[in-house]
Parts: structure tokens; C-alpha cells; sequence
């Protein structure tokens, strides 16, 4: 295909986080740790959701996938990332470069439309309770989840091949830890108007679209649930859609200043990337698994049957 175009630069140099031998030890530890119990943490998520008969509802169907979602979020950078702290040669292939930005997009953008969809549900939930198992069926919650990964699918396929397209000049170092797009723009030859122009309109549409939607839903839970006379049932509304909320701000508030702002390779825009790419897919198992009591009663009784069996 367009590879072509990078037949003379063979690979990209990352230049990571830090190049203090003290400092890349202390990051190696951190970021295992944290990649170990996001795996672990969302993996249990999906186990438990899937075995509890209990939790076969339209919200923990969402809130699985959202789990096997960041089990798949997480590897696409974090592995690379280890890998480069250790290694003298902080290099990674063109295709394997581009590999990356296209699953950075599939599972950035999947991770935005499972959020707006959970809003949905919560809205659906709370302004129309009476009617919720007839709306919330399962066919429209597969179509929900289904729509999400395909849309996600295709605005990473429509900017990948204008990302295949582009020629890339001497400069090969990134100074980044990952492959995103804005991070290759500075080391193109070619035009990059037309890539930017469609990265640009692809994350307005998908992701100031689905944030609207997310801002939209949660506007008709908050006029519903100050409409509630008894405070002890405002009180249960508002705990329902905290940990969604807590969420919503930690990914979108994130992602949002990556893709806004200049690329630089400054700590702020480093610290921003790892806040959205490596500590959001943890955090998310963290707060539902805290949040949410039948989650937490479910997992509970998980360990319980584990320890007994052994």
C-alpha cells in the first residue's frame, strides 16, 4: 500500500519520559505496577459482571465492556512503553508506529462512545424509570455497543490511511513515549493539511460529539433528580452517577488538553498522555469497583467460592 512513501525512514527513536537512569528505574516499577493491576482490576470486572447472574443488567453489560475495553486499552502503549524504559535503543518501526495510532484511535474512541452510552442508560434510568426495561432491551444495548466499536473503527481508518499517505524526513525522534498522531505531524516532508484537517474534524465530531451527548444526558438527570422531593432519593440518584461522572472528567479533561494543545514533548503534555492512556483504564476499575455496592458484594462473594473451592 502507501508504505511506500516511508521506504527511506525505517523506524522512529521515542524519547520517553525521562533519560535519568534514576529516574526511568522508579518509572519502570510504576508503570508495571499500575499495567499489573489494570489488567488484573478489569479482568476481575469482566469475570464477575459475566459470572453474577445478578448483574446481568443493562448497566454492568455497559460497564463490562467497558472493562474489556481498558484491558485492551492499556496494552497497546504500556507494553512498548516498558520495553523502552529498559532498552538502550528507544526505537519502534514505521508500521509498528502506525499500528499504534490506529489502535489509539479504535480504543480512545471506543472508550468516549461506551461513556456516552452508560449516560444514556443512567438517563433512561433515572427520567424514565417506569419504561426502562422496555427501552433498555437487549438489542438495543448490543446495538449501542456494537455502533461504538464500529464508529470507533471506522475514524481510525479514515485517518490511518491519510496517515499512510504522509512522507516522514530525517528528524526520526518523537518526543514522545507512544505513537499519536499529533506527535508525527512535526516529522513530515509532505503536506499535513489534509491529515490534520481530518483528525481535526474527526475528534470534533467524535469527541466533542459524544461529549455533548454525556453533558446533555446528565443535564436531564440533574433537572429530574432536583425535582425529587424525598433528599434521601436525590441522595441515591446522585451516587448512581458520581463514579460515571468521575469518569467522564478524568478521560475527556485528559484527552481533550492532548489533542488541543501543541505538541511539544513538554512534562505537562507527557503527564497529560499518561493521565488518559495508562492511569485511566485503573482508575475506571477502581471507581465502579468502589462505587457501585452490588459490584463490590459480587466480587466479594467471588473471592468467598475462590478460597472454599481451595
Amino acid at each position: 500500500m502507501a508504505l511506500g512513501n516511508h521506504s527511506t525512514i525505517t523506524e522512529f527513536t521515542l524519547l520517553g519520559l525521562s533519560s535519568d537512569t534514576h529516574i526511568q528505574a522508579l518509572l519502570f516499577v510504576l508503570f508495571l505496577v499500575i499495567y499489573l493491576l489494570t489488567v488484573m482490576g478489569n479482568l476481575m470486572m469482566v469475570l464477575v459482571i459475566r459470572t453474577d447472574s445478578h448483574l446481568h443488567t443493562p448497566m454492568y453489560f455497559f460497564l463490562s465492556h467497558l472493562s474489556f475495553l481498558d484491558l485492551c486499552y492499556s496494552p497497546v502503549t504500556v507494553p512498548k512503553l516498558l520495553e523502552n524504559i529498559l532498552s538502550q535503543k528507544k526505537t519502534i518501526s514505521v508500521g509498528c508506529c502506525l499500528a499504534q495510532v490506529f489502535f489509539v484511535f479504535v480504543t480512545g474512541g471506543t472508550e468516549g462512545c461506551l461513556l456516552s452510552v452508560m449516560a444514556y442508560d443512567h438517563n433512561v434510568a433515572i427520567c424514565h424509570s417506569l419504561h426502562y426495561g422496555q427501552i433498555m432491551n437487549s438489542q438495543l444495548c448490543n446495538s449501542l455497543v456494537c455502533g461504538s466499536w464500529g464508529l470507533s473503527f471506522l475514524d481510525a481508518f479514515i485517518n490511518i490511511l491519510q496517515a499512510l499517505s504522509l512522507d516522514f524526513c530525517e528528524d526520526q525522534s518523537i518526543p514522545h513515549y507512544s505513537c499519536e498522531l499529533p506527535s508525527l505531524f512535526p516529522l513530515c516532508c509532505s503536506d499535513v493539511s489534509t491529515s490534520f484537517t481530518v483528525l481535526l474534524c474527526s475528534s470534533l465530531l467524535h469527541g466533542l460529539g459524544t461529549c455533548l451527548l454525556i453533558v446533555f444526558s446528565y443535564a436531564l438527570i440533574a433537572s429530574t433528580i432536583l425535582s425529587i422531593s424525598f433528599s434521601s432519593g436525590r441522595g441515591k440518584a446522585f451516587s448512581t452517577c458520581s463514579s460515571d461522572l468521575t469518569a467522564v472528567l478524568l478521560f475527556y479533561g485528559s484527552a481533550f488538553l492532548r489533542y488541543l494543545m501543541p505538541t511539544s514533548g513538554s512534562p505537562l503534555e507527557l503527564i497529560v498522555s499518561v493521565q488518559y492512556s495508562v492511569v485511566t483504564p485503573l482508575v475506571n476499575a477502581l471507581i465502579y469497583s468502589l462505587r457501585k455496592k452490588e459490584l463490590k458484594a459480587a466480587v466479594r462473594m467471588t473471592f468467598r467460592k475462590y478460597l472454599q473451592y481451595r
